[in-house]
């Protein structure tokens, strides 16, 4: 993946993008330095009770606090100064930085601090930047979740000729990246679909996507003067700006611009009397994410891993900080310093070990990240599992895709299921199971009803500490020696709940909706269908080489079944890929497999010969997932599809199925079942006269009969 490197000049930037400013400059004087402003709050409660403890601009991601992302972002991007607006938990955050590399002398962007309790929104935030005159020419803003490698000088570039051709026309460049609608890196919340010019980019129409099934366009969109309207659903919103002045000005004389949602929606109803018009610049060969939910925390946790961000790797250390430091091996494997690892434990692949952590013996870890001073006791499994700083995992504790924060404990025995999290120095069990979506905190749930309007970090302590006191822990919720209340609705309605994982894990798509999403959006053509359905086809085909990757590895290193299947599982997670998807894609990578070696396609028997033993050797993995009826039948499908798609190899067939009957894969009443299905298409009836196949279904049959005839007698 292209990006920048490492080495790209600070300054360079800096020097060519500062753009216009309220007045006129004088000819030959340079240009200011480029400023940004870093809003280090989102102003909701998405990551609550979670940022109950810790500022979600400090919450780790890689073991780096998300603000050191976007100051790496700025710096590297060639800003000199930049102005960071905090208001919740702000003396943390300041503290944190004023340790940092950022507020050293050295430092080629100086940092300041803007903190106020009076900011509710970024539409509070710009009205100070305006009220104090901050900025003095073309600056760029972004949020404190954001990880990026992008470079936008060529950006800047287009937004100064844009302002210099037509002074004070272009407000706003807004910065976004080509991405597959449903691509785990696109929150849904943040979808949209827009209208552009295409030979200026200029934003014509910017509608969000969420909840809707039809999307509409003003008629006067395609009545214009403008040559070429392109309607685009393939772009990420990275949260990058680059402002000019008059955008802080403009949400000061508007009021109700409380997001940047807001402004850019007020200023296209608004163009033609305003006279201000908004770009855009797109990149596809970089990176670019808003952490802005647990579901995005998973899913640039794991692209920064797997180098997706770089030069932003964990290896790097751009923050500077010696605790940070670690080495890079083969399957994105990190280690810090002062690690040590128990006899018999695996590190998988794509995992991140912190400095000074301990993990005890036959411990299996896989796309994972541990902070740094954890203790990891013995026959612990680790499966899209973030640990934070001092965590403790007792023996035979099972973690999936689940968030331990500061200095929590997971007693022996404990099972995560997903998307379970425990916040700062909670304790569970021993030897309980929390279901998926499980949330324990020190803080009761019904603070949040004495604390809505407080967002000062020092409000409400005095009250969190007695209510402690008075109140117990129930040990059904967290176990015999667990500390910690079950954080969920007051109600017991079902969209409460709702409501409430979704606030920390953003939305979930449920296959109803999806459906209907496919089969009612419509944008008046046969193109808009097919990219509608495109992302789960998308998600299928990265699943399918992800699990051919795993088995390659699995039999070059003689990986157990067992762990190939955590490693299968994972990425069924990782992808939202139904059961029926992955018996599908199984069958077809098994079957698939020799034909990698030469001239096996053209040659049945010496297919045959290849492929047996690999069925004979994942075996096992096939057990998995084959148990119900549907299961056999999906299995046998794909089996076909294979056969039909490598008609040279159709001879092969009734062997395959014969394999797989003697293994205890499939069963014969199923086999029977599919090879009687009527429904087949003319391809598939062809296929049914192989008469190879037809002498074992025969075999099937009498054996069925002769065994039924037994059990009468």
């Amino acid at each position: 993946m292209a990006s920048r490197g490492p080495s790209a000049k600070r300054g360079g930037a800096a020097a060519a993008g500062s753009g216009a400013s309220r007045g006129a400059e004088p000819q030959g004087e340079p240009p200011p330095p480029l400023q940004a402003v870093l809003v280090a709050d989102s102003f909701n409660r998405r990551f609550f009770p979670i940022s109950k403890d810790r500022p979600r601009a400090l919450i780790p991601l890689a073991n780096v606090a998300m603000v050191d992302y976007a100051l790496e972002f700025l710096t590297a991007t060639g800003v000199e100064e930049t102005f960071v607006f905090c208001c919740w938990k702000s003396a943390e955050i300041k503290e944190h930085l004023q340790k940092s590399k950022w507020c050293r002398p050295t430092s080629p962007n100086t940092v300041r601090f803007v903190t106020s309790d009076l900011y509710r929104s970024l539409g509070d935030v710009l009205r100070d930047v305006d009220a104090k005159s901050l900025v003095r020419s073309d600056f760029v803003l972004v949020n404190g979740d954001v990880v990026s490698n992008i470079n936008i000088s060529k950006a800047l570039q287009e937004h100064r000729a844009r302002r210099k051709a037509e002074k004070n026309v272009s407000v706003m460049t807004m910065i976004f990246k080509e991405s597959s609608a449903g691509h785990r890196a696109r929150c849904q919340e943040d979808d949209v679909i827009l209208a552009m010019d295409s030979a200026t980019n200029r934003v014509l129409h910017y509608q969000k996507t969420q909840g809707l099934k039809r999307f509409r366009f003003p008629t006067s969109l395609f009545q214009s003067n403008v040559e070429e309207v392109q309607v685009r659903h393939d772009l990420l919103d990275c949260h990058i700006s680059i402002c000019s002045p008059q955008v802080a000005e403009l949400f000061t004389d508007n009021f109700d611009y409380q997001t940047r949602d807001d402004f850019v929606r007020g200023l296209l109803v608004n163009e033609e009397v305003l006279g201000n018009q908004i770009h855009l610049h797109v990149t596809s060969g970089e990176y670019g994410a808003p952490v802005s939910n647990l579901l995005m925390y998973e899913a640039v946790s794991s692209d920064v891993i797997q180098r997706w961000a770089y030069p932003l790797s964990p290896e790097m250390n751009f923050s500077d900080d010696e605790g940070q430091s670690c080495t890079h091996a083969r399957h994105n494997i990190y280690r810090g310093a002062e690690v040590s690892l128990g006899h018999g434990s695996v590190l998988e692949e794509n995992v991140l070990i912190g400095r000074g952590t301990s993990v005890g013996n036959k411990c299996f870890i896989t796309n994972s990240v541990v902070g740094p001073d954890c203790k990891i006791g013995d026959e612990v499994v680790l499966e899209g599992a973030f640990l934070w700083n001092g965590v403790c995992v007792g023996d035979r504790v099972k973690i999936q895709q689940s968030i331990v924060c500061d200095e929590a404990e997971v007693k022996k025995g404990v099972t995560l299921k997903p998307r379970c999290v425990l916040t700062s120095q909670v304790v569970v069990g021993p030897d309980i199971v929390l279901p998926e979506g499980t949330v324990i905190s020190l803080h009761p749930t019904d603070e949040e009803e004495e604390d809505d309007d407080q967002f000062s970090d020092d409000s409400g302590v005095n009250k969190e500490e007695s209510k402690v006191k008075l109140k117990g822990y129930n040990v059904a919720e967290v176990g015999s020696e667990g500390r910690g209340y079950l954080w969920k609705a007051d109600s017991k309605n079902d969209v409460d709940e709702e409501e409430q994982r979704q606030s920390l894990w953003g939305p979930a798509l449920s296959a109803e909706e999806e459906s209907e999403t496919e089969s009612d959006v419509s944008l008046g053509s046969e193109h808009s269908g097919s990219r509608a359905a495109s992302p789960q086809l998308d998600d299928i085909k990265v699943f399918q080489n992800e699990v051919l990757g795993t088995l390659q590895r699995g039999e070059e290193e003689n990986i157990s079944c067992d762990n190939l299947v955590l490693e299968i599982n994972s990425l069924k997670y990782a992808y939202n890929i139904g059961l029926k998807e992955v018996m599908e894609v199984l069958s077809k990578v098994v079957l698939e497999f020799p034909l990698q070696q030469i001239n096996a396609e053209k040659d049945p028997q010496h297919y045959c010969m290849l492929v047996l033993p690999l069925l004979k050797t994942w075996a096992p993995l096939f057990k998995n997932y084959i148990k119900r009826a549907s299961d056999h039948l999906d299995a046998l499908h794909a089996i076909e599809e294979f056969f039909l798609e490598h008609e040279s190899l159709s001879t092969s067939m009734a062997k395959v199925l014969m394999t797989f009957y003697q293994l205890e894969i499939l069963a014969e009443e199923m086999i029977l079942t599919w090879f009687s299905q009527r429904d087949a298409s003319e391809k598939g009836r062809q296929l049914r006269k192989n008469q190879r196949l037809q002498k074992f279904i025969q075999w099937l049959e009498e054996a069925e009969e002769e065994s039924s005839e037994g059990e009468q007698n």
